[in-house]
This record gives C-alpha cells, sequence and structure tokens, in this order.
C-alpha cells in the first residue's frame, strides 16, 4: 500500500498527487522538483500502478516485489534500483532483525519500497523535510539520506553488540560459569547474529563505491562527497564486523579448551580415586581367597597388619595423586 506521496519543490513539500503521472509531468516541467511515493509490503496489484506511472523496469520490480534481495545497485534505462538492509537489534533477546528497503531512482521521482519493520523511509522523509537544503539535490538526496541512516543504525548496533559480546567473554571466563552448560550454544547463537549482521552490511559496501564514484546515472555531482562519507563510515562497520566475528571464534575456541582441560581434570581425579580403591580391593581380595596356606593367616597380627598395609597404600597414593594435581 501507499503509506506516503508527495511532491517536492526547491526542497519543500507542496501537496499530495491525486495523480502519478501528472505528478511526475510537473515534476520535469519544474525542473527543480521530484515526487516521491512510499511504499510498504505492496502487492503485485497495488504495485502496477506504481510501476506503470513511473516505467520502472519489470525486473527491477519483481525483486521489489519478491523481496529476500541482498543490498545491491542496478542501472536500469529509466531508472536506478537499489537495495539496503536495515537492521533492528533486540538487546534483550539479543537478536538482530533485518527489513529490507527498495530505491527506485530516476528522472523527477524517488520511489521507496519497505519490507519488513524497520520504517527507515518514514524517519528519513521526516528529517529531510526539515532540511530543505538537503532535498534540493533533488532524487539522489534522498537515497543519501536513506544509506545513512542505515548506516549509522549499522553503527550503533555494532557498539551494542560490542558490549553484549564482551559480557558473554566475562560469562565465558569466569571460573564458576565459563564451563556451564549451553555456554557454546550462547556463543553460537551470538555469532549467527554477528553473521546476519555482515550478511546485510557487508554487500552494500560496493554499491557505495559505485555511488561515491560518480559512476552511475541520476546522482548529481554534489551529493558524491556524501556517499563518500557514508562509504566511510561503512568500512568501519565492515571492521567492527570482522572483529567481532574473530573474537567469537577465539571465545568459543577458549571455551572447548576450558571444557576440556576440565574434563581431563575430573578424569583425573576418578582415576585416582579409583587407583586407591583398587590397592585395598586388592589386598583384600588376595586373604579372602581359599587357600590353606596363607602368610600371617593364622596369626593374631595378621588382620591388623592387612589393615594398616591397606591404609598405608592408600596414604601414600593419595600423596602421590595430591603432589602431582590429580587430587
Amino acid at each position: 500500500m501507499i503509506v506516503d506521496c508527495a511532491l517536492y519543490r526547491d526542497g519543500r513539500r507542496t501537496r499530495t498527487p491525486d495523480d502519478l503521472e501528472e505528478a511526475l509531468a510537473a515534476a520535469r516541467a519544474a525542473g527543480e522538483a521530484f515526487v516521491w511515493v512510499g511504499v510498504h509490503d505492496p502487492t503485485p496489484e497495488e504495485f502496477d500502478r506504481v510501476s506503470a506511472a513511473f516505467g520502472l523496469h519489470p525486473l527491477a520490480v519483481e525483486d521489489a516485489l519478491k523481496a529476500h534481495q541482498r543490498p545491491k545497485l542496478e542501472v536500469y534505462q529509466e531508472s536506478l534500483f537499489a537495495v539496503v538492509r536495515p537492521l533492528d537489534y533486540d538487546d534483550d533477546a539479543g537478536t538482530v532483525t533485518p527489513s529490507e528497503l527498495m530505491v527506485f531512482l530516476g528522472e523527477g521521482f524517488v520511489v521507496t519500497v519497505r519490507h519488513g519493520r524497520a520504517a527507515v523511509a518514514g524517519q528519513v522523509r521526516a528529517r529531510l523535510e526539515k532540511d530543505p537544503a538537503v532535498l534540493r539535490h533533488g532524487p539522489a538526496s534522498v537515497l543519501y539520506a536513506i544509506c545513512d541512516s542505515v548506516v549509522d543504525a549499522y553503527l550503533d548496533i555494532a557498539a551494542e553488540l560490542q558490549l553484549d559480546l564482551e559480557e558473554l567473554e566475562e560469562r565465558v571466563f569466569d571460573p564458576s560459569g565459563g564451563t556451564a552448560t549451553g555456554t557454546a550454544a550462547t556463543i553460537y547463537a551470538f555469532k549467527r547474529q554477528v553473521l546476519e549482521f555482515r550478511r546485510c552490511s557487508g554487500p552494500l559496501a560496493e554499491p557505495l563505491g559505485q555511488l561515491a564514484a560518480g559512476e552511475v546515472p541520476y546522482v548529481d555531482r554534489g551529493t558524491r562527497p556524501f556517499f563518500r562519507d557514508v562509504a566511510d563510515h561503512l568500512s568501519r562497520v565492515a571492521d567492527g564486523g570482522d572483529g567481532l566475528d574473530r573474537l567469537l571464534s577465539d571465545i568459543l575456541t577458549a571455551h572447548l579448551t576450558q571444557v576440556g582441560v576440565r574434563q581431563n581434570d575430573d578424569m583425573r581425579k576418578i582415576s585416582a580415586w579409583a587407583a586407591m580403591a583398587a590397592v585395598p580391593t586388592l589386598i583384600a581380595g588376595i586373604y579372602g581367597m581359599n587357600f590353606d596356606h596363607m602368610p600371617e593367616l593364622h596369626q593374631t597380627w595378621g588382620y591388623p597388619a592387612v589393615i594398616g598395609l591397606m591404609i598405608t597404600a592408600v596414604t601414600v597414593l593419595y600423596r602421590l595423586f595430591k603432589r602431582r594435581g590429580w587430587l
């Protein structure tokens, strides 16, 4: 459905047009104007009106309707088609939720198609309407503002992920809880969120590089420095994502090593106690056998001597294992 539609002239919102073709003709005739249409989760029938009015390429329309696209930039004869992936981070649940925002850019028009709950386009529109100086750059200013907003959100999410990762790291290396059941699953789940974060932010680098270099039509030369600034911010996001992934791998390795060491310690303790139990069992087993001739069998001191031998043997083994750190 169309959530907002407006004609902008000289950086200011003028009116909400009823007829898209008429509004586009008026914008092109004015020269310093453009139409901005915002659409949210459209059906094919709803989007037919928009695509017909602005002459959108059918392949780009298909991508916009189906969603599930990687961030990209495609150039068609009558328009530019860009895909960005806004992210929302739930700190309580520790989950990264992606949305999709498609932007059609052409002579005198901008069409934004949103899938998911991230209302980036509406927020950008409200902010730009308070800053006519940016909107005067035309449709390219909308694409810039959207990319800037999305990348700034990436930076904020990367900072939040870093804080959560530090808490997870403290938990892993805490002697009382580092080997707790479920820690490995928690680390892996966090790694999945970082992977989702990198999957959305990483592919955006190439489209932003093209926009910053001015290699695409419908992008005014005056907006190139702004796109370069966004690309620079995105490089910081990429570095942060790589660092998070490496640190998570190191934490997972350290956790598994801790578990292995703990299991070895447990096995040593079990083996030590089993050895100490085996010695008196062996002695008692021998003296319990039905022999006619056994040393000290009929001696009055035979029983306490055997008990003393057991205690001595177990004490020697205990001290030996204790000195070696097995107990």
